[in-house]
């Protein structure tokens, strides 16, 4: 199933897309992440034969969790994007964090900070946390996932290169795309076959399969949670491949007016239009 977040008749909801509709299930849950929490995903599809539905072209997407309690991303976690940037291996992944209030939904406004021209792109996949946990073991991790999205960990790369801390670099307001959907683990199937790719205006700049991570899925999983209780709702963005805007000749950043789209298959894709702040 795919399940969203969206603005509709003048409130938060969420639902499942069913065609062209979604079917609306804000009258049993608050929130995507509520619902997550209560481990009725799979029973709450039963009740919405007769729910409420919106024209999937009408609605305001916003990120699938609108206010998740974590959002960890991994850097470096392509072996081709690490050697772009200069950097060495590691024992351990690299981990920092991104605030919710950074992110935006899919077709809202990616936003260029006024300090700085260096928002570049980075097209990911994001994992949701369906179950918590704290050692959760390598072997039991992907039972604790509900499902994965699209993600744009995008970042200003002059605020990020300041000090060895990624923090501000990563979380100026609107600059994470994430969406435009969380399709459940089951459905996507065989999970190393995931590949993502961003396209700038239409013009491919990063594509790379799942099974390239230098840590997979569950090694993250059984990482993150050795230093903290994932809970539901939890989003670990998994690291984004090489041909980000930095590492070319001549760089390129993203300017008002563009376009970029990250798309997960067989997800879907997360497109944003770029604005000045």
């Amino acid at each position: 199933m795919r399940w969203l977040s969206f603005r509709a008749g003048g409130r938060e909801r969420f639902g499942i897309v069913s065609g062209e509709q979604v079917l609306d299930a804000s009258n049993y849950f608050p929130s995507l992440k509520e619902a997550i929490a209560a481990g009725d995903l799979p029973r709450l599809v039963n009740k919405l034969g007769g729910a409420r539905t919106f024209e999937l072209n009408k609605i305001e997407f916003r990120p699938p969790i609108i206010a998740p309690d974590k959002i960890l991303c991994v850097g470096l976690n392509y072996k081709a994007h690490r050697e772009e940037t200069g950097n060495t291996a590691t024992d351990n992944p690299t981990i920092f964090v991104r605030f919710g209030n950074a992110q935006v939904g899919h077709l809202e406004n990616m936003v260029t900070p006024k300090e700085s021209n260096t928002l570049d792109f980075e097209g990911e996949i994001a994992m949701i946390i369906g179950k918590a946990g704290r050692r959760i073991s390598r072997d039991k991790a992907i039972d604790h996932v509900v499902g994965f999205s699209c993600y744009n960990d995008g970042s200003v790369r002059e605020y990020q290169r300041q000090t060895t801390q990624f923090t501000p670099g990563k979380n100026f307001v609107g600059t994470g795309g994430f969406g435009p959907w969380m399709m459940t683990t089951e459905e996507i199937g065989n999970l190393d076959k995931m590949e993502v790719t961003t396209k700038l205006n239409n013009e491919v700049m990063q594509n790379a399969k799942a099974s390239s991570l230098i840590f997979g899925f569950a090694e993250l999983i059984e990482y993150c949670s050795t230093f903290t209780e994932l809970v539901p709702g939890d989003v670990i963005v998994t690291g984004t491949p090489a041909g980000v805007g930095a590492a070319r000749d001549p760089k390129v950043f993203l300017q008002a007016g563009d376009k970029i789209e990250v798309t997960v298959d067989p997800i879907g894709t997360l497109t944003n239009p770029v604005v000045e702040g």
